[in-house]
């Protein structure tokens, strides 16, 4: 769960009101969406509209407390046939969501859609938005391998902190951020567009919005996209840890073995083992002396382990690395972490945790924790550790959990599913739980794919599929067995230099 990206800018206000919309059944009465122009630039120079709308923190009190949802839409074009509202579930692992609604321009057969972006309760440009302790990612934390029972407290005692911030950062917002809360919130914003149904886009941790909105809300449903989708059977102590880490270590390999095949641009060695050995070396050596007096094995480790998840970060990582081995300088190391890690992420950190730690409830005994964490680095030394320190401030996190939405999919009439086979995030074992959820639902596999995300910006064979359903709602023939109705060949590794 460690990849966090940065947050977006401020939305605009609103001033048009929303066109017609392709809905089936009848609305029920809600505030309309009103669009304007966007202060975001990117956001802008797409053509965008940028608008708000209030929702009840507390859907159980629809008459109390309201916070401010920041919408995007992309509309559709004039040329395509009208397709209706796709709500893109925010993935707060890609941003705020609220750019997401861009994905209407880089998808095949997008057009007809007016696409939706929603930065999600507590993620700002939404009001009010969660942070903690801005400063929780900074430099010179201990290691996260608590060799010494001193750093396991120290480690215990910074999650507390952590926990306890958030607790008086946000109190009442914290007890209203569950995956059903965003659902409802969700479920507003079509109530909003006048569409009495949507399609849904989702990837990676927003596929588990849509699983529960299509369990709770599966006659507001046209379509559904799950690109990468979460196993709902393991929402979160198993799917945000421990299911992940075996993948990421083999990522990470598969990172080294690459590096190795393009020795030489990086000269670092001609085999997975020679580039285990200078790795093992440099952690060693920052662990002894923080590089710059910054950078030790927790940031060393995080900045590089971007490249588990993202493949096209296999060439500028393998850069930077390669970088400072020669030259021992880590000030660009340092300048890398700082860009995904520090302060301006305590927002998406902060939101990410306020929803998995209460969708369910996670163990509050730490021995079970470490027993779990020391059998897992076992298999995935490189990436165990982290990912339990990251996820830890659910044990002791202040806010009661609930009990997780029992998903089901046999009453969604259309579902498209995306797996890279050798995804860590969302592994192919869950794509597979969740295709025998859903009986109208097909699964295109990417055979070797490693990014957690099979689009945007896929291949031909991906795009075919991707296409038609979005422009027709055509899926391929579903096999009987469970598995893959549809292959693709992965891309082609990334271009060294």
């Amino acid at each position: 769960m460690r990849r966090l990206l940065s947050a977006a800018a401020v939305a605009a206000a609103a001033v048009v009101t929303m066109g017609n919309s392709a809905a089936v059944g009848a609305a029920l009465p809600h505030d309309a969406i009103v669009w304007g122009s966007c202060t975001d630039p990117t956001l802008a120079g797409a053509g965008a509209q940028c608008g708000t709308l209030q929702v009840p923190l507390d859907h159980a009190n629809p008459g109390g407390a309201k916070l401010t949802l920041a919408l995007s839409r992309l509309a559709h074009k004039a040329s395509s046939p009208y397709q209706g509202v796709m709500l893109v579930a925010p993935n707060m692992l890609s941003g705020t969501g609220y750019e997401q609604s861009l994905l209407g321009q880089q998808l095949p057969g997008a057009d007809g859609y007016d696409w939706i972006g929603i930065a999600r309760r507590g993620l700002a440009p939404s009001v009010p938005a969660l942070s903690c302790e801005p400063n929780y990612q900074d430099f010179n934390r201990p290691n996260y391998v608590p060799t010494t029972p001193d750093i396991e407290a120290q480690w215990l005692n910074r999650v507390q902190g952590y926990a306890d911030a958030c607790a008086k950062a946000q109190p009442d917002l914290l007890q209203h951020m569950k995956t059903t809360d965003v659902v409802a919130d969700l479920d507003d914003v079509r109530q909003a567009l006048g569409a009495g149904q949507v399609s849904m886009y989702g990837q990676s941790y927003g596929t588990y919005v849509e699983e529960v909105y299509g369990t709770l809300h599966p006659l507001s449903v046209k379509r559904m996209v799950l690109d990468s989708p979460i196993n709902p059977d393991e929402v979160w102590y198993r799917a945000a840890n421990f299911d992940q880490n075996t993948g990421l270590e083999r990522n990470f390999l598969l990172w080294f073995d690459w590096l190795a095949a393009n020795d030489a641009t990086y000269h670092l060695g001609t085999t997975r083992a020679a580039i285990q050995q200078v790795w093992a070396a440099q952690m060693a050596k920052v662990t002894a002396q923080p590089g710059n007096g910054v950078i030790g094995p927790d940031e060393f480790a995080d900045t590089f382990l971007v490249t588990p998840y993202f493949q096209a970060t296999w060439p500028l990582f393998g850069g930077v690395f390669a970088r400072y081995v020669a030259s021992g300088d880590a000030t660009e190391i340092q300048a890398v972490y700082s860009q995904f890690f520090q302060h301006g992420n305590d927002n998406v950190f902060a939101t990410l945790l306020a929803q998995t730690c209460t969708d369910a409830p996670w163990p509050k005994d730490w021995s079970q924790w470490r027993a779990d964490t020391v059998a897992s680095a076992a298999q995935a030394p490189d990436t165990a550790w982290g990912n339990t320190w990251a996820n830890a401030p659910c044990r002791v996190w202040p806010a009661q959990a609930g009990n997780p939405v029992p998903v089901l999919g046999f009453a969604v009439g259309s579902v498209l599913l995306l797996e890279n086979s050798l995804d860590a995030v969302t592994p192919l074992s869950g794509a597979l739980s969740v295709r025998q959820r859903y009986p109208h639902a097909a699964l295109l596999t990417v055979d070797g794919g490693i990014t957690d995300g099979v689009t945007p910006n896929a291949d031909s064979c991906v795009n075919s599929v991707l296409g038609t359903y979005l422009s027709s709602g055509k899926l391929p023939p579903r096999k009987t067995a469970n598995a893959s109705d549809v292959e693709c060949a992965a891309p082609p590794a990334p271009v060294a230099g």
